[in-house]
């Protein structure tokens, strides 16, 4: 597999791992016992960690990342294999 298309999945991966792993770091103003600022949306995060969402989402992909390239090597599963018309 060429560094391009290993670069390129990875990075739907990372896509992919960011909306997976974005809601478990947010925690409204409510969740949290603080006052809203006049005009903030009840459901608007109170603490935003963008390096820790950054941090997961890396791990997630790269996690995920390796069970795909894993199965291209080893051909675990293979488009055969999902052929359901049989």
């Amino acid at each position: 597999m060429k560094w391009t298309s290993v670069l390129a999945i990875y990075c739907l991966f990372w896509v992919m791992s960011a909306f997976f792993v974005m809601p478990f770091f947010v925690r409204t103003a409510e969740e949290e016992g603080e006052e809203l600022v006049p005009g903030q949306a009840e459901s608007a995060p109170h603490n935003f960690r963008p390096r820790a969402i950054l941090l997961w989402t890396t791990i997630v992909a790269a996690v995920l990342f390796l069970l795909y390239y894993a199965n291209y090597v080893n051909g675990w599963i293979v488009a055969e294999d999902l052929d359901f018309t049989r």
